[in-house]
């Protein structure tokens, strides 16, 4: 059944009846997640966008107009996501240095930056993603807000992918002006 251009679903989920939200969530998710998954080509990233694609439709549903076509909007907010997605990954990654790695990041000496770049491009897009965004000054409510999770969620996924940068550094070494995981030479 297509839901896209059903106007007394649309009535429904405007006033916040569950049952419409299920009905349109189930009616187009292969659509959204698809379209996602071939965007990303990363499975973990559109699950993640798919998740504040249907945030927005909750927070914006009272929004809809009663013509809305449902399927172009949901891909609308999907692919404006994506794009915020991206957006979020140019940023400048010297800006990382500001999460509190240790002193010679801090300084912002030239092997620290080399090493930072290099662990940095060995996370996955998400802990990417997320080091950066809380390297661009954004306050933590904005980034989980951006990011469509509570703070809460936001501060536990920050403190893992730290982490991981942080395991991903110590294996990261240095000699010259190269950057070779340690071991491989």
């Amino acid at each position: 059944m297509s839901v896209s251009c059903d106007r007394e679903l649309i009535d429904r989920l405007r006033v916040g009846e569950p049952a419409a939200f299920e009905q349109v969530y189930e009616a187009e998710k292969a659509s959204v997640y698809g379209f996602l998954l071939r965007l990303c080509r990363d499975a973990h990233v559109a699950a993640d966008l798919f998740q504040n694609v249907w945030l927005k439709l909750a927070k914006n549903a009272p929004r809809l107009r009663q013509d809305s076509n449902l399927r172009a909007w949901l891909l609308t907010v999907a692919r404006r996501e994506y794009i915020s997605f991206r957006r979020a990954q140019a940023l400048d990654i010297s800006r990382v240095l500001l999460l509190d790695l240790g002193e010679s990041a801090a300084a912002g000496e030239p092997e620290a930056d080399i090493a930072l770049a290099a662990a940095l491009g060995r996370l996955a897009d998400a802990d990417r993603e997320l080091l950066l965004l809380a390297a661009s000054g954004l306050e933590p409510e904005a980034i989980a807000g951006t990011l469509g999770v509570s703070g809460a969620a936001f501060r536990q996924r920050l403190s893992r992918a730290r982490r991981r940068l942080a395991a991903t550094l110590a294996e990261v070494d240095i000699p010259g002006d190269q950057t070779v995981p340690k071991g491989a030479g």
